[in-house]
C-alpha cells in the first residue's frame, strides 16, 4: 500500500446556506476557493455589486453568518501508517471547523493556513458509508469585529479610512472599504482547502545563504523541518538548468536535517534591465530506505540585497544595492486585484506584472491594507525580476497589542515570511502603511530617542510600536537573516513621517493636504516616494461596465460619484482640472481632461525625481512608486492600469521618464495664476539625461524651440553631439533661459529635446508653459494614419499638440498613448488588436474636429 505524500483538492460537491436557515435550504457552490458573495451571485441571489449602485444592496451579506459544506470518502488505498491532514490554506476569517460533527479547528486569523491531524476524525475504511462530512461556519467579521473591540476596552481603536470593528479581525482591511474600494465584507474558504495523506513529509523547505562582498561565491545551508513518522534521510539537489551543482545526502533527527554548500561563480539574480534572472532548482526527497515519501522542489535565486541608509549632505540616503550594483526603483504600489480574491486568476496576476515590465518599472510594493499575494504573484516577480517591497498587514491605524492578539500576529508573520523567504524578488520587509502617520495626528506616545524598552511600549498609548519596531523586525532577522527590514511606510527613524531629508515619505500635498499644484512635485521629493498620486477617470469601456442607466452616464452622476470613493474627489479632481485645462462639459472631455491631469503629474514627478537619483555619491531620490498600479473594482482611482486591465495614459507617462535612457527638459515653475496673473518675463530651463545602463553611452541631444501658434522653429535648434551620458545616474546637458519681449503667452513655445544612438531617436521630452489652459491650442493639423505592413499608427501634426489619447478596450494593446506631438517628428505607435485597420477614437487637447 502507498506510503508516498498524496494531496487531494477538496475544490467541488460543496453547498452553502445562511447559518439561520434551514440546514435542508443548501445552494450549490461553484468551487472551493470561495467567498460567499460570489456564490450569492453565482446562484442569482444578490445583483452584481459592480454595478450601478448595487454595492449599497449586498452590504448585508457582511453581516450574517455562513455554513459551506462537502463529503469526501477515506482513501482506501493507504499504508496502516498513514496520517492524514486537512490544510486550509485560508479562512476568511472566523470560522469553525467541523469533521463528521467533531469541531477540528477554530481560526480567526485570514492570513494563516492552517493543517489539522484529522487521522482519527475520518471515517474508517471499513465503514460501509465511508463518507465524511465536513462544514465551516464563518461568523459574520462585522459582528465579531466589533465585539472583539468591545471586549478589549482597554486600548484606544483608531481606523482611518472604515470602522474601527476592522481593528478586531486579522482580514484584509480593505473588505470593509476605501478610498477606491467597496464595503464587501467577504466570508468563506478564500484559498483551497486539501486532504493530505502521509507516512512522513516535508513541512519546510528552505535556503540560508550569503553572496560574498566581491559576488564570487554563494554559501549557506539547506535546510528541511519534516512532520510524520518513519523518514530515515534526505536528499538534497541544487540544480542549475538541469545540471546538479551540489547535493548531498543527510540523516534526519528530530524532525529536521540540513546541509551546507558553496558554490563559486553562482548565477545570480538580477532585476530587469541589469543582468539575468537566474534561479535554481533546490530539491529535497525524504526516504524511508530507498522508497521516497514526499519530495519537494522549488526556485531559489541568490543575490545580494541591500538598503543604503548613509548620512550624506542631504540627510541620510535610502535606495536599494542589488548584488553590488545601485538600483533607481521605478514602480507602483499593489492593492489586491480583487475585492472577491478567488476570482482573481493567476493569469490576470501574470497579466499585471508584465504590464508593469513593459511600463518600465522594477519595483512594487504590496501594501498593507491587503494579503499576502499567493505563489504565482512572487514567482512571476522573481521570472520578471521585478523588485517587491512587501508591507506586513497593518494599515492607517492604532492597532491593539493584547496577548493573544499579539500571538496571532507572530504566527502569522512568521508563517508568511517561511512561505515567502526563497523568493529572490523581496528585497525589504516593512511593518505598516501609515500607522506612525496616525501615532502623529493623534499625538500618542513616541519617544523614539529616549525609550528603548519594547515592553514599556505596550503600557503606551501607541502600543503597536512594540509590533512594529521589536516583534516584526524579530521574526524577519530569525526566519530569514540580513534581509532589509522597515518599521513603516512611511518612516524616518523617529523624524516626521513627512521629513524629506531620511527614511520613505508619501507624498500627499498633491491631491490630498495642501493641494500644491503637480507641477511643484520636482521641489516635493524625498529619499524614497514610495507614495503619491493623482486621480483619473478609467476609459469609457470600464465606465460602460459599472453604469447600468445610461442617464447616469456623466461626471456628476449619482453613480459616478457613487463609484469613487475618495473623500472629496469632486473638489480635488475638479481643482486640479480647472486650475490647468480649459475645460468642457461633455462627459468625454471632462474623461480625457482627468486623464491628461495624471499623466502630467507622473510627468512633473517621475522626470524630476529619477534626475535626482544623481551618481554613485549623490543619491538623493532613491525611487518613486505611484499610488496606485491596480484597482480592485471598475472605478474611478488612482489607478493607472484599471481592473480590466486597461491602461490609462498616465502608465505611459512614466513608461516613458523611466526608460534605460531618458531625456528630461523642464523650465522653472512659477506659481503665478492663483492671485495676481502675471506671467514670468523670462524662464529657465534644464535639460538633463537619467540612465540606468550601466556602461557609458555616447549620444546626440537636440534641443527644439517651437511657436505654439505657428508649428515653425522661433530659432536654431541646440545640438549637442557626442555626449557621454554617464552609467547609472544623470547628465546634465545644458541650461538657459528664454526671455519674452512681449505677452509671453502671445510667444508661447514648448520646448523639445530628443535623445539620438546612430541616428535614431530613443527618447523625447516635450516641456510645455504652464498652466496650459491659458494656451491657444485649436487647430492643430493632427494626421493619425494606420500603417497596415507595421501594425502601427503613424501620428504627425502641424503645430505642437498636447495629449493625443486613443482610447483604450480589452483586445486592443498600444506600445505608447497620451503623447505629444511636434511638426516634423512623426510617431510611430506600435498597434495591435486593430481590425481592419478601423482607427480607435482619439482625441487631444482642445480637440477642434465636429
Amino acid at each position: 500500500m502507498s506510503e508516498e505524500f498524496h494531496s487531494q483538492s477538496l475544490t467541488h460537491g460543496w453547498s452553502f446556506r445562511d447559518a439561520n436557515d434551514d440546514p435542508e435550504t443548501r445552494h450549490p457552490v461553484s468551487s472551493i476557493p470561495s467567498v460567499v458573495h460570489l456564490e450569492l451571485l453565482q446562484n442569482g441571489l444578490i445583483p452584481d455589486p459592480f454595478v450601478g449602485l448595487n454595492e449599497s444592496k449586498v452590504e448585508w451579506v457582511g453581516h450574517r453568518d455562513w455554513v459551506y459544506q462537502t463529503t469526501f470518502p477515506t482513501p482506501t488505498d493507504r499504508s496502516p501508517e498513514t496520517r492524514y491532514a486537512l490544510l486550509f490554506e485560508g479562512l476568511d476569517t472566523f470560522a469553525t471547523v467541523e469533521l463528521n460533527d467533531t469541531v477540528i479547528l477554530k481560526s480567526d486569523n485570514m492570513f494563516i493556513p492552517s493543517r489539522v491531524d484529522v487521522t482519527d476524525t475520518l471515517l474508517p475504511v471499513s465503514q460501509k458509508a465511508n463518507v465524511n462530512t465536513l462544514a465551516i461556519l464563518f461568523e459574520s467579521p462585522v459582528r465579531r469585529g466589533r465585539e472583539v473591540v468591545k471586549s478589549h476596552p482597554e486600548h484606544r481603536y483608531i481606523a482611518h479610512q472604515t470602522e474601527v470593528g476592522r481593528l478586531g479581525a486579522r482580514k484584509a482591511a480593505y473588505h470593509w472599504g476605501w478610498d477606491w474600494g467597496p464595503i464587501l465584507v467577504t466570508s468563506g474558504p478564500w484559498r483551497p482547502i486539501r486532504l493530505e495523506a502521509y507516512v512522513d513529509r516535508i513541512e519546510d523547505l528552505w535556503v540560508q545563504s550569503v553572496v560574498s562582498g566581491d559576488l564570487s561565491f554563494v554559501s549557506g545551508t539547506v535546510r528541511v523541518r519534516t512532520e510524520g513518522r518513519g523518514a530515515e534521510k534526505v536528499r538534497f539537489e541544487l540544480k542549475d538548468r538541469g545540471e546538479i551543482v551540489f547535493e548531498a545526502e543527510t540523516v534526519v533527527v528530530d524532525g529536521g536535517a540540513e546541509g551546507k554548500f558553496e558554490l563559486r561563480n553562482p548565477a545570480l539574480w538580477y532585476p530587469h534591465g541589469y543582468g539575468e534572472q537566474r534561479r535554481y532548482e533546490l530539491v529535497a526527497k525524504l526516504f524511508r530506505g530507498e522508497t521516497v515519501l514526499h519530495e519537494v522542489s522549488k526556485k531559489v535565486g541568490f543575490r545580494r540585497a541591500e538598503l543604503m541608509q548613509e548620512k550624506d549632505e542631504h540627510g541620510q540616503s535610502f535606495y536599494f544595492r542589488i548584488n553590488n550594483i545601485d538600483v533607481f526603483a521605478s514602480g507602483s504600489n499593489w492593492i489586491p486585484g480583487e475585492s472577491f480574491l478567488p476570482r482573481l486568476t493567476d493569469q490576470k496576476y501574470r497579466d499585471y506584472l508584465k504590464v508593469m515590465v513593459e511600463g518600465n518599472q522594477n519595483m512594487i510594493r504590496i501594501w498593507g491594507g491587503g494579503v499576502f499575494e499567493p505563489e504565482i504573484f512572487y514567482e512571476t516577480c522573481d521570472e520578471l525580476g521585478i523588485l517587491v517591497w512587501q508591507d506586513f498587514l497593518f494599515a492607517c491605524a492604532s492597532y491593539p497589542t493584547y496577548p493573544a492578539y499579539l500571538d496571532s500576529v507572530e504566527q502569522e508573520a512568521r508563517t508568511n515570511v517561511r512561505l515567502l523567504r526563497h523568493h529572490p524578488s523581496i528585497v525589504i520587509y516593512a511593518g505598516n502603511n501609515e500607522d506612525y502617520q496616525i501615532q502623529q495626528t493623534y499625538n500618542l506616545t513616541y519617544y523614539y530617542e529616549t525609550d528603548k524598552d519594547p515592553n514599556s511600549w505596550l503600557k503606551s498609548s501607541f502600543p503597536a510600536r512594540y509590533i512594529y519596531e521589536y516583534l516584526l523586525p524579530k521574526v524577519v532577522e530569525e526566519e530569514c537573516p540580513g534581509l532589509p527590514y522597515h518599521p513603516s511606510s512611511p518612516w524616518g527613524g523617529g523624524k516626521h513621517t513627512t521629513d524629506p531629508t531620511i527614511g520613505d515619505i508619501h507624498q500627499w500635498d498633491v491631491w490630498h493636504g495642501a493641494m500644491h499644484p503637480y507641477q511643484n512635485l520636482a521641489s516635493m521629493g524625498g529619499r524614497f516616494v514610495s507614495e503619491f498620486g493623482m486621480e483619473a477617470y478609467p476609459h469609457m469601456h470600464t465606465i460602460d461596465a459599472f453604469i447600468d442607466n445610461p442617464a447616469e452616464k456623466y461626471h456628476q452622476s449619482l453613480t459616478m460619484d457613487f463609484h469613487n470613493k475618495a473623500r472629496d474627489h469632486e473638489r480635488r479632481l475638479g481643482s486640479y482640472i480647472l486650475q490647468n485645462f480649459k475645460v468642457k462639459q461633455d462627459f468625454k472631455s471632462y474623461l480625457h481632461l482627468s486623464q491628461l491631469a495624471q499623466s502630467e503629474t507622473m510627468v512633473f514627478a517621475y522626470r524630476s525625481w529619477r534626475r535626482q537619483w544623481g551618481s554613485a555619491k549623490d543619491r538623493r531620490c532613491g525611487g518613486v512608486l505611484v499610488w496606485q498600479l491596480n484597482d480592485c473594482w471598475p472605478t474611478m482611482s488612482w489607478a493607472i492600469v484599471d481592473y480590466f486591465l486597461i491602461k490609462k495614459p498616465a502608465f505611459y507617462a512614466i513608461a516613458r521618464a523611466s526608460q534605460p535612457l531618458a531625456i528630461g527638459v523642464a523650465r522653472t515653475y512659477h506659481e503665478w495664476v492663483s492671485g495676481h496673473a502675471r506671467p514670468p518675463r523670462a524662464s529657465r530651463f534644464d535639460v538633463w539625461v537619467a540612465s540606468s545602463r550601466l556602461e557609458p553611452v555616447t549620444a546626440t541631444v537636440e534641443v527644439r524651440y517651437i511657436s505654439i501658434a505657428t508649428g515653425e522653429d522661433v530659432k536654431s535648434s541646440s545640438i549637442f553631439r557626442d555626449i557621454s551620458i554617464s552609467p547609472n545616474g544623470t547628465t546634465d546637458v545644458f541650461t538657459d533661459s528664454l526671455h519674452y519681449n512681449e505677452d509671453p503667452y502671445t510667444q508661447s513655445i514648448v520646448i523639445s529635446a530628443t535623445l539620438s544612438i546612430d541616428g535614431a531617436i530613443i527618447s523625447r521630452d516635450i516641456d510645455w508653459p504652464q498652466p496650459l489652459k491659458y494656451l491657444n491650442l485649436k487647430n492643430r493639423g493632427v494626421g493619425v494614419e494606420y500603417l497596415a505592413d507595421r501594425s502601427a499608427i503613424r501620428v504627425t501634426a502641424a503645430k505642437p499638440t498636447k495629449g493625443i489619447v486613443f482610447e483604450e478596450k480589452p483586445g486592443l494593446w498600444f506600445g505608447d498613448n497620451g503623447i505629444d506631438v511636434v511638426p516634423r517628428d512623426e510617431r510611430i505607435i506600435p498597434v495591435r488588436g486593430v481590425e481592419r485597420g478601423d482607427i480607435p477614437s482619439w482625441t487631444y487637447l482642445e480637440d477642434d474636429r465636429a
